[in-house]
């Protein structure tokens, strides 16, 4: 009786596989929203445009080209945690912790639809320090699949100018799921020039 059991559970598998990659397959563009007029302001994490008027987008097997190749720079915008406000005194705040594509650049928080003068300026002042002042300088935005965040961040940087832009929808949890390396991130900091 088991024999059985398993052998039709094994071909109610074999039978559903097919019909699981092929939504896979289609899922990118087939059921997308389409591309915003401005910036996403709201829910995001849900589905994204699979487009992004302006900018390059790639898959994950040109994101892992560029990497190696290290054609461009990798820039990670998932959002940080902010420690609640409320949390009574001596609290123990962690932070949740973030793997990212080894070598990116955590841009955190940058990839809201609107942002404060202050992330505008750490933004601005990232990619400047990032591009090493070249506008043409190909930059590859990611966060994980289903986030807003980079489409956001993408868009912004082309409007202030860059012009190589390259969005990688699938983020970190398409890198994770073909097997490529993560590495623990920590946020940007910009590198203070050195005093003379």
């Amino acid at each position: 009786m088991t024999t059985a059991r398993s052998r039709l559970a094994g071909a109610l598998l074999a039978a559903l596989l097919p019909t699981v990659a092929l939504a896979q397959e289609t899922r990118p563009g087939g059921d997308s929203p389409p591309e915003p007029s401005d910036y996403k302001m709201d829910d995001y994490r849900s589905p994204t445009p699979a487009t992004l008027r302006g900018a390059r987008v790639v898959d994950t097997r040109a994101a892992e080209a560029a990497w190696r190749d290290r054609s461009a720079v990798f820039i990670d915008t998932m959002p940080r945690d902010v420690r609640p406000a409320n949390l009574p005194p001596g609290t123990v705040w962690r932070d949740r912790p973030r793997e990212h594509i080894p070598g990116s650049a955590w841009l955190a928080n940058v990839g809201y639809g609107a942002i404060s003068p202050e992330m505008t300026a750490y933004f601005r002042d990232g990619l400047a320090a990032l591009s090493g002042g070249d506008k043409a300088k190909p930059l590859l935005f990611y966060c994980r699949a289903d986030c807003w965040m980079s489409w956001n961040a993408a868009k912004r940087a082309m409007e202030w100018g860059y012009a190589d832009v390259i969005w990688y929808p699938e983020g970190s949890d398409g890198w994770a799921g073909a097997g490529l390396p993560l590495e623990p991130a920590k946020p940007y900091e910009r590198q203070a020039p050195p005093s003379q």
